[in-house]
């Protein structure tokens, strides 16, 4: 892969000379800027024991006979039984695994939940919560969401007569009315897929409830992570979870999951994953759970590599709007410090153009990959109109704001210069 950067050995400001001495180093781009203090500080506190527990909950070595370090993989679908209906723990991977309980007691704890359960996907987890609803229930869900998540409830859960009313959360005041006794669930994303909407969860959990406490608060918290983010501790239900995103952080698992502090809840929603089938298959739990290991570590820099790329992007002209909320221009900038402790890599941005530039900008990237998910080590551009978001019906989606050349963007672990330079060199490229 050619570099998108002139070659230089000279030490630049943000590079040390031990970087700058090797001979593929990549020139600074003169447009970024170190990051202050102020701008990565001023969230909440960050958990100072996160990568403790993700390094230590949910196994020790004594849990198992050989006295392994790292929890072994128990591929096994069945385990013998001391007699008939007798089992010693484990009876059939598919109610429980070894591996997966080990999984599952680490997600817990870095949500500050009790309980936690995985599935094969986000979509998965999704399927059994909206699987414990009755024909005639309803959702309120934020109106921008991730597009398979909106395809489900709108294809799927409408089939079996569960409807939703899609909202947008930013104004509170019109939600009261939108509580029914037969409101089950009110979906949440903070930030929103794909644009970057802050929702306040504390306000909405506390408006929802004064008309129905039976109604489920459920944060899809995969754009920030159990690092950045506690959904439970801002009075949601249920953090939910796209595995594959950033907690894997590897774009090599398929998987989902939810977490929770309700024990009833727990036990009706550890039946559908038994009864409905949808669970993960053991290597993969032993990939995430070793993922979870470096989440910590992942996190903040995808923090700085993202601020630092969304600061890029709004400077340069052929950008009409970035949508990051560690910028000060978002809109929701002060309720983000609030409510997380961090901001992730994702943002979103419109393009000067119509959908034809947009594509010829993608093109000429040489590090970003157009492609679909997000949150893994490398960076990834894709199109949401015609890709995570295709689809939303086309009218919805004008309403919302997911034009033809809004870019959303996973910035990576890559040195950020690079990053930078490379959508500097490609909206060069395509300036009239």
């Amino acid at each position: 892969m050619t570099p998108p950067g002139p070659l230089s050995n000279q030490v630049k400001p943000g590079i040390s000379s031990v970087e700058a001495s090797n001979t593929n180093s990549v020139a600074v781009s003169p447009t970024v800027t170190e990051l202050s203090d102020a701008e990565i500080d001023g969230y909440l506190p960050q958990d100072r024991h996160f990568a403790t527990r993700a390094l230590h909950s949910g196994y020790t070595p004594s849990d198992n006979e050989y006295m392994a370090v790292v929890p072994p993989i128990v591929l096994s679908t069945t385990f013998e039984q001391l007699s008939p209906a007798v089992p010693k723990k484990y009876e059939y991977s598919r109610s429980e695994n070894p591996m997966r309980d080990v999984l599952e007691k680490c997600l817990a704890s870095l949500d500050n939940g009790k309980y936690g359960l995985c599935f094969a996907s986000g979509l998965g987890a999704l399927t059994a919560i909206v699987s414990l609803f009755q024909s005639g229930d309803h959702i309120v869900c934020v109106d921008d969401v991730y597009g398979g998540t909106s395809e489900y409830l709108r294809k799927i859960a409408a089939k079996f007569n569960v409807t939703t009313t899609f909202f947008d959360f930013e104004d509170l005041t019109k939600l009261p009315n939108l509580i029914k006794p037969a409101t089950k669930l009110v979906l949440l994303e903070s930030p929103s897929n794909p644009l970057l909407k802050v929702i306040d969860i504390k306000a909405i959990s506390a408006a929802v409830k004064a008309v129905n406490k039976e109604t489920l608060i459920l944060v899809d918290n995969t754009f920030l992570t159990s690092y950045f983010q506690k959904p439970l501790n801002l009075g949601a239900d249920l953090s939910m979870y796209s595995l594959t995103k950033y907690m894997n952080g590897h774009a090599d698992v398929i998987m989902g999951a939810v977490v929770m502090n309700d024990e009833t809840l727990y036990e009706n929603l550890k039946f559908m994953q038994y009864a409905t089938g949808i669970v993960p298959s053991p290597f993969d739990c032993y990939l995430v759970n070793r993922s979870l290991k470096t989440l910590k570590l992942r996190m903040q820099e995808h923090m700085k590599n993202g601020l630092k790329v969304a600061k890029f992007l709004e400077s340069h002209p052929m950008v009409e709007k970035v949508l990051y909320p560690g910028l000060k221009s978002h809109p929701n900038y002060e309720l983000a410090k609030k409510q997380w402790s961090g901001c992730s890599g994702m943002l979103a941005f419109y393009l000067k153009g119509d959908l034809e530039v947009c594509k010829r900008f993608l093109k000429k990237l040489k590090y970003f990959m157009t492609a679909g998910s997000l949150g893994g080590y490398e960076s990834l551009v894709q199109i949401p109109s015609l890709m995570s978001h295709a689809s939303v019906p086309a009218e919805v989606r004008k309403e919302l704001g997911i034009t033809d050349n809004l870019i959303r963007v996973s910035v990576g672990l890559e040195d950020a210069e690079d990053l930078v330079e490379d959508f500097n060199q490609a909206l060069n490229s395509i300036k009239e």
